[in-house]
């Protein structure tokens, strides 16, 4: 069994990351915008060129036209949104993972490969402070999986990389729980601040609210992770 995170939502805490960099850039500009309202605009741009975008579209792209959008959307300086983009790339190594999943997965890694699965390119992903807790070559990013979130291409591009283990994923996100469900990926879903599930979507069958709950549930399971399950909603609650 292969265990894969999702990158920007279960191990990174990315709202208080990118907001604190949008936050210099409106400091350093003069803006008066906050560095949430910036971030979380920037964000949905991004988020919705993903839904289509196809190879080779790359992240760094997508996150060019989704700056360029949210300065027109702010009356904001557009031409400086090559110069803006990348320092919000290099900013990721200073995004803090979630205080729940550093000891978490060095506690899974114990047991089983550890890797992740996410929509960036592979040069950002290793600025990211949770690519030194997965094994590099199970960075299953969208530049190497040539597909997107949701997309269930990427889904399937995952599970062929790691064939013949089988893929279990840990997501966070709205889109990436009922994208894996969907692509018929063994899902736990990590329940995080601001991402409530798909009304609409499947359900997962297991639900976790701290990292730190998930050696345990997946020791459970490492033969076959949702057995005897298949109409029943595990929910493991801190009290």
């Amino acid at each position: 069994m292969i265990v894969t995170f999702d990158l920007f939502s279960a191990m990174t805490n990315s709202r208080a990351g990118g907001s604190q960099m949008f936050a210099k850039l409106a400091r350093s500009r003069g803006w008066e915008y906050t560095g949430q309202v910036l971030f979380d605009r920037w964000d949905a741009h991004n988020k919705m060129g993903q839904r289509t975008a196809t190879a080779p579209t790359t992240f760094h792209d997508l996150s060019l036209r989704a700056l360029r959008q949210t300065y027109v959307d702010f009356g904001l300086d557009i031409s400086k949104a090559n110069e803006d983009t990348l320092a919000l790339e290099n900013s990721v190594s200073e995004w803090p993972l979630w205080p729940d999943i550093a000891d978490a997965v060095r506690e899974i890694a114990k047991r089983t490969r550890v890797g992740l699965l996410s929509n960036v390119d592979d040069r950002l992903a290793r600025r990211t402070q949770a690519f030194r807790l997965i094994e590099p070559e199970l960075a299953l990013t969208s530049q190497r999986l040539g597909a997107f979130k949701p997309n269930p291409e990427i889904y399937q591009a995952a599970v062929a990389a790691v064939a013949p283990e089988k893929l279990v994923h840990i997501a966070a996100s709205a889109r990436d729980v009922r994208g894996a469900l969907e692509a018929g990926i063994a899902t736990v879903r990590l329940t995080r601040p601001g991402h409530n599930p798909d009304a609409e979507g499947p359900k997962p069958r297991l639900e976790v609210e701290d990292a730190a709950d998930l050696p345990g549930v997946l020791a459970g399971f490492v033969t076959d992770p949702f057995g005897g399950s298949e109409n029943l909603l595990w929910r493991v609650r801190r009290e």
